[in-house]
């Protein structure tokens, strides 16, 4: 049998910090994720409402799977939290500072496929970087990458909570890695730093609550009640991981992909609300803030504008107010509204 020694030096090989196999039966961990989706805690994710029985289980997908390679990529660079951003400024999800990972990665994956075809004589693999009918994180904690933290991100005793992943599902019987064991303790100070109460227990994730969710996958209107706790986000938020003590013994181990392109790094809200369609598009290209749309983002931007409190800022307001996109104009009012009381 292939050892998973071998198996993590073709993945080093292949460009990725951290690499562990998982057997393809479903991990433990997944036995939550249909009642979870029950509970409503979803959302609108579709790709995951919509394929619970295939993501439940890769054998359903990929009958012939016998092992799963996970891989990771640390993505922290030196460069500021985003409670110290200026007021004047939005904050942009540490992520989606630079390259889009899915690109980044997939190539390294498709790489390391290769590899491990030539070296360990696989008939069948398939590669995924969050788009397959895959739980990458059950199986990387699984392969011992990491383990849940409260906030139910996975946690590294060394890159922390700041690595993305991707999967090789394959038809190699592998030996497979050892889970690691809890890493939060007692502590609760990602529970109690977000602000919109996102986890209704720990490593219980509402994404219907949580600021990524709000502006990033969800298309319509952000609930009221939640629109002041967004703060100044504008796509995205790590609030629950920068106040993690795993992510402050910090590395600042990010590739240069993944160094903040200059638009990306705190941007000024002023800015961000001039965006026409063209300017949306040249800015963020092959960025994965693209994925919000203009809409989107000029709607998370008008309620920054008002958590913001800068009364002269009024003016950018109005016109938003008067976009030619509806969602846009809605929330830009309600914010001049909140702004102006």
């Amino acid at each position: 049998m292939p050892s998973s020694a071998q198996v993590k030096e073709l993945a080093h090989q292949a460009g990725f910090a951290l690499a562990g196999v998982a057997p393809a039966a479903a991990p433990e961990t997944l036995h939550f994720f249909r009642e979870w989706i029950a509970r409503g805690y979803a959302g609108e994710l579709a790709y995951l409402t919509a394929q619970s029985e295939r993501r439940s289980d890769v054998a359903l997908a990929f009958p012939w799977a016998r092992s799963v390679i996970v891989v990771g990529a640390p993505y922290d660079t030196p460069h500021a939290y985003s409670t110290e951003a200026a007021s004047d400024r939005g904050w942009i999800s540490r992520y989606a500072w630079g390259d889009d990972y899915h690109d980044v990665l997939k190539s390294r994956l498709d790489d390391l496929a290769a590899r491990v075809q030539r070296s360990l004589g696989a008939r069948q693999i398939k590669t995924y970087v969050d788009t397959g009918p895959v739980a990458e994180k059950a199986y990387a904690a699984a392969a011992g990458l990491g383990a849940y933290g409260k906030n139910t991100c996975l946690l590294h005793p060394t890159y922390g909570s700041w690595f993305f992943l991707g999967v090789a599902i394959t038809d190699l019987e592998l030996q497979p890695d050892a889970p690691r064991a809890d890493m939060c303790g007692s502590c609760t100070a990602c529970l109690e730093a977000c602000p919109t109460q996102a986890f209704p227990e720990p490593y219980v994730l509402d994404a219907t609550r949580c600021i990524s969710y709000l502006t990033i996958e969800l298309k319509g209107a952000i609930p009221e009640a939640l629109r002041p706790g967004l703060g100044r986000h504008v796509f995205g938020c790590d609030i629950c991981q920068d106040v993690c003590p795993w992510n402050r013994k910090r590395l600042d181990s990010g590739e240069p992909a993944f160094e903040p392109r200059p638009e990306s790094l705190a941007p000024r809200l002023e800015e961000l609300a001039r965006l026409d369609p063209p300017s949306f598009s040249e800015r963020f290209k092959k960025s994965p803030v693209k994925r919000a749309k203009r809409r989107g983002l000029l709607r998370n931007v008008a309620l920054a504008l008002a958590n913001a409190g800068d009364v002269k800022k009024a003016p950018l307001l109005e016109t938003l107010a008067e976009d030619e996109d509806a969602l846009v104009r809605e929330h830009a009012r309600w914010a001049l509204e909140r702004l102006l009381r």
